[in-house]
């Protein structure tokens, strides 16, 4: 059976060092702006094996591979499906509204074959080459085998599989930078943002290009975020929120998004929305992101 660790070149070829959180990654904006990060740690961070790893089975794994125990965060499991849901709840086909998705900041793109349930087209884009790599090859053969670590040097081979019952001819994966978007993209009906905001180096640049992304009232909005503004990922300055202002007031990332999407977007609905990330079959991420549903006015 092939290994990621070992790099078998059918199935992708990735590298790189690095270790950090959230779905997607972006690195140095550097056609425009000065970087808060080298190239190492910004741009290799999520190039990780053992990342690539933690994301695969976050994406397609099963309860018993994430949690093999009788207890713990049931409900936080099949995020990237449940992001997925929460878009094709409120999206409904209709005449002037494009019957296309954004999965921006898709990693090795579970949401993105999620959402071909509800639209007939779906484009994927991650900033990491080894995550749109995997789902590349998830997207041809519906399946990736990957290795998964379970204590130090112990590791288990499984693989990754995508539905049967999703048409994975729907979707396109390409790389590329939810700060810079190529022109070419087009209008959606239907974009997720998910656990994307909080790192990105410029945040509001990619508020910014929402309105164009999606133009016609009644489209469909959905940004989860567990608002981790970090200085790794974001100069201070440039944070959405989690910082007091000049009048001595606390800001957070949901109140600047109000203001920031509030003239062109109605708010529908804000939910609280557990995940778990699976790094050894002991240590866990548990993290709740803070889910919000926008629609074009």
């Amino acid at each position: 059976m092939a290994h990621v660790f070992g790099i078998d070149h059918k199935y992708l070829a990735i590298s790189a060092i690095g270790l950090s959180t959230g779905i997607a990654a972006y690195a140095v904006y550097r056609s425009k702006y000065p970087a808060p990060l080298s190239k190492s740690a910004a741009s290799d961070v999520y190039e990780s094996k053992k990342l690539l790893s933690e994301y695969l089975v976050f994406h397609f794994g099963t309860p018993d591979q994430l949690l093999p125990f009788q207890f713990g965060p049931k409900d936080s499991l099949d995020f990237p499906k449940r992001c997925a849901d929460l878009c094709l709840k409120y999206y409904q086909p209709r005449e002037g509204i494009p019957n296309r998705a954004l999965d921006i900041g898709c990693a090795v793109g579970r949401s993105s074959f999620e959402l071909t349930r509800g639209v007939e087209q779906v484009i994927g884009i991650d900033y990491s080459q080894a995550f749109v790599n995997a789902a590349n090859v998830l997207k041809s053969e519906g399946q990736l085998k990957y290795s998964l670590v379970q204590e130090g040097d112990i590791f288990t081979e499984e693989i990754a599989e995508v539905p049967k019952d999703i048409n994975r001819t729907k979707v396109t994966f390409e790389q590329g930078d939810a700060c810079c978007l190529k022109s070419s993209l087009g209008q959606f009906g239907v974009v997720l943002a998910a656990n994307l905001i909080c790192r990105l180096h410029h945040p509001k640049d990619f508020l910014d290009r929402l309105r164009l992304l999606l133009p016609h009232p009644g489209s469909i909005l959905v940004i989860t975020a567990p608002y981790t503004w970090l200085t790794d990922f974001t100069a201070k300055e440039l944070w959405l929120g989690g910082f007091i202002n000049q009048a001595g007031d606390a800001v957070t990332g949901f109140q600047t998004l109000q203001k920031e999407l509030g003239q062109d977007f109605d708010l529908l609905e804000e939910v609280n929305m557990p995940f778990f990330i699976r790094e050894t079959a002991r240590k866990n991420q548990w993290t709740v992101a803070h889910a919000t549903v926008w629609r074009r006015k």
